[in-house]
């Protein structure tokens, strides 16, 4: 059986693949409005990793109601969480779309479906979707990616991923500037794979 995994190039959606791969036929999945090419960064971790990679088109309306929730808001969080609401959902509209994943931990708070988001997209899609990694917090999750992956990180506007935060970003600075997004996102650290351990 195949498992869609979200795949943002991380270290989170890259661990759950390889938890997932001994149990399902992973194929990688990057979202994307076309705003950057994130596509072909997602690309090259998947490579680096041995999985099938494909990027999913996104309607831009879906990143125009994002825009407008985190303008209004003035933090990220309810814009990436609608962003993954909606990502989840168009993948599941996939007729060969079975299984849907991604990198969620038990102590993210985004991106996050709810447990009726996640109930009602598996009724009516006929899809499971699962989170390898809920049960592990940051410190296990570093343990993990330790053993298996090399990375790199620095603060999210140095590392580019190709995860919902890179697009909106992007946006952000294209349409009221840099000073915005400083005001916006919380300073954090990303990361990105880089390849596996030997």
């Amino acid at each position: 059986m195949k498992a869609s995994v979200l795949f943002s190039g991380g270290k989170d959606s890259s661990l759950s693949a390889i938890l997932l791969d001994r149990f399902f036929d992973v194929e990688l999945v990057t979202c994307s409005f076309s705003v950057l090419p994130i596509g072909d960064i997602a690309k090259e971790v998947a490579d680096e990793l041995g999985f099938s990679h494909r990027v999913l088109k996104l309607d831009n309306e879906i990143l125009e109601n994002a825009f407008n929730i985190i303008v209004k808001d003035g933090f990220p969080k309810n814009a990436i969480n609608y962003i993954h609401h909606k990502a989840v959902e168009t993948l599941a509209s996939d007729d060969d779309v079975a299984v849907i994943a991604d990198g969620i931990r038990r102590d993210d708070r985004v991106p996050l479906l709810t447990n009726p988001q996640i109930r009602s997209i598996e009724d009516r899609h006929g899809v499971h979707y699962i989170c390898p990694l809920l049960g592990y917090g940051r410190a296990a999750v570093n343990t993990l990616v330790e053993q298996y992956l090399v990375i790199e990180e620095g603060q999210s506007d140095d590392i580019i991923k190709a995860d919902y935060e890179t697009e909106l970003r992007e946006i952000i600075r294209q349409r009221v500037g840099q000073d915005e997004i400083d005001k916006i996102f919380p300073s954090h650290v990303q990361s990105r794979v880089i390849g596996r351990v030997k």
